[in-house]
């Protein structure tokens, strides 16, 4: 009796729950809940998009930007006020930052703070499901950061393009990129102490300071140049320059940018959801 008791039981929440529309939406479960419970921190997020461009761009842009316009005189840099040759290399690392919390701590979360993703993968939501919900997201926040940020550049002065909007999915592109191929490596970890030491101090200091961001990558030794090159950083920064204010950029080096960004993203995507499953 008690056999039956609970065969009947769980026939009638197999009646109420649809697996299939589970198995085929899954990916969408998985982000709706995730954005459920960035909705709890949205004030914070929100206050961290619009207060982190206009600091940078008062402190930076215009504070020291002041003084490198006066001694590099109507040349400017690059032909540019600072303030503009700044503010694209500033989209790209807000939209990659963003893509870094929103995929390294949910994953991190998923597979040893709360393991909420064995959870998950005790339904019909396959690993696939489970990497692709998170990727999809962080794309979410990554879009309303750079939106965000594009347009307190607008407010600043610094888009001097008529095609400057384009610098926005160049930017989402770059962060998602990054993102993914870092949600793959988090979904590797055991020790997570350790991987942010050596994350932020090997990888992000040096990508931030060595990727053409306060200044053209061709004014620094031959010797670290190579680390702009392969910089998803350096690429949209370069893209988002020649979108903001036509910076000098041939079609092949224009064609060569998107392709970087484009296979990052897809090894980041397969290698996440492979890692995930």
């Amino acid at each position: 009796r008690r056999l039956m008791s609970t065969t009947k039981v769980r026939q009638g929440s197999l009646e109420i729950v649809d697996q299939e529309k589970i198995i085929s939406r899954g990916s969408l479960y998985v982000a709706q809940a995730r954005l459920t419970a960035m909705m709890k921190w949205v004030w914070m997020i929100l206050a961290i998009a619009v207060a982190n461009p206009v600091l940078y761009l008062l402190s930076i842009g215009v504070g020291v930007g002041a003084f490198i316009d006066k001694s590099a005189g109507a040349a400017g840099i690059d032909g540019v006020r600072y303030l503009t040759f700044l503010a694209p290399a500033l989209l790209a690392t807000a939209a990659i930052q963003g893509a870094i919390d929103e995929s390294v701590f949910p994953t991190l979360e998923g597979f040893n703070w709360w393991k909420n993703f064995l959870g998950m993968n005790a339904t019909p939501i396959s690993g696939n499901q489970i990497a692709t919900g998170v990727f999809l997201a962080s794309l979410v926040r990554v879009v309303g950061t750079v939106i965000i940020y594009w347009f307190v550049m607008l407010a600043f002065g610094a888009l001097e393009s008529s095609k400057a909007w384009l610098a926005i999915p160049t930017a989402v592109m770059a962060g998602v990129a990054f993102g993914s191929i870092s949600q793959a490596i988090a979904g590797l970890l055991k020790d997570e102490n350790m991987f942010f030491v050596i994350f932020n101090r090997f990888i992000m200091m040096p990508l931030f300071l060595f990727s053409g961001t306060f200044y053209p990558l061709t004014s620094m030794p031959i010797y670290l140049q190579w680390i702009g090159w392969i910089s998803p950083l350096w690429h949209a920064t370069e893209l988002g320059r020649y979108l903001t204010y036509g910076h000098a950029l041939t079609q092949t080096m224009a064609i060569t940018h998107m392709v970087f960004l484009l296979t990052l993203l897809v090894l980041g995507v397969f290698f996440s959801r492979r890692i995930f499953t």
